[in-house]
């Protein structure tokens, strides 16, 4: 399979993209995300398992987004009978859920990877943390291992970015699909940075304006609920995006609209 090569402008075309796709169906992906977003934060209840089957379930749930980008593009009408039906392909959900297993289990092996050599330095902080009643040595100590564990992550995130989709629509083995979308990934690799850092951007942006709000007199929990929407509504044009991404980069449709030109 090969993987087209875009220039960095690629990526800020693809959130452009995925917000067009999102005007055409708004409610239609506001119901989706916030699907997602209930289904995380019940999995964040039941820590530390709910986590792990969420992040497991992650191939499945991005699978099913691009199948309802492309029906959008298509011109057809998402309902809610449609959101399951990409996954009663035979033998696909497993392959799926595959993926997210090998997901989790690499992510904690990352985890591991990152904070084993500074294990020493978490145990005091923690120690200190119980005897002062003071977070702060635990914050301080986390930094370093939090900064190298999202470094790996962008290299684990690169094997899966593509994978649901290229299983599911190409029918491509987990290992092939694991290589080639790292293989994807690497030769868009600053088309990915400009992507990434639009969206830390945005999300950054939501935040910052929801300090000034309360440094303004606005009540910590108002700030916190007007907040929730325009979070949520990023998040349904992020999941948007996904789409013009696979189809600009490795879609073999060149008739599409969403191509990056």
């Amino acid at each position: 399979m090969q993987a087209a090569v875009l220039p960095p402008l690629a990526g800020w075309l693809w959130v452009s993209q995925g917000w067009r796709i999102f005007m055409q169906q708004p409610l239609s992906m506001l119901t989706w995300a916030m699907l997602i977003s209930f289904l995380l934060m019940i999995s964040t209840l039941a820590a530390p398992v709910g986590p792990l089957i969420f992040i497991c379930l992650m191939p499945a749930v991005t699978f099913v987004t691009l199948n309802l980008c492309r029906h959008i593009t298509n011109g057809q009408k998402i309902m809610p009978s449609m959101w399951i039906q990409p996954l009663k392909v035979k033998g696909l959900f497993r392959k799926l859920l595959m993926i997210g297993g090998i997901y989790v289990v690499m992510c904690l092996f990352v985890g591991f990877l990152a904070f084993l050599p500074f294990i020493d330095e978490l145990h005091e902080a923690m120690q200190t943390m119980a005897d002062a009643q003071d977070i702060q040595p635990l914050i301080d100590a986390v930094q370093l291992p939090m900064m190298i564990f999202a470094g790996l992550y962008v290299v684990l995130a690169a094997l899966f970015w593509y994978a649901p989709v290229l299983v599911g629509w190409h029918g491509t083995t987990t290992v092939q699909a694991l290589f080639f979308s790292a293989v994807a990934c690497w030769r868009n690799k600053w088309a990915f940075l400009v992507y990434g850092v639009i969206w830390i951007g945005l999300f950054f942006g939501v935040d910052l304006l929801s300090s000034l709000l309360v440094s303004l007199g606005l009540s910590l929990e108002m700030a916190a609920t007007l907040q929730v929407p325009i979070n949520i509504t990023l998040g349904s044009v992020m999941y948007c995006s996904f789409y013009p991404s696979y189809v600009s980069v490795l879609s073999q449709h060149p008739n599409s609209e969403v191509i990056v030109q």
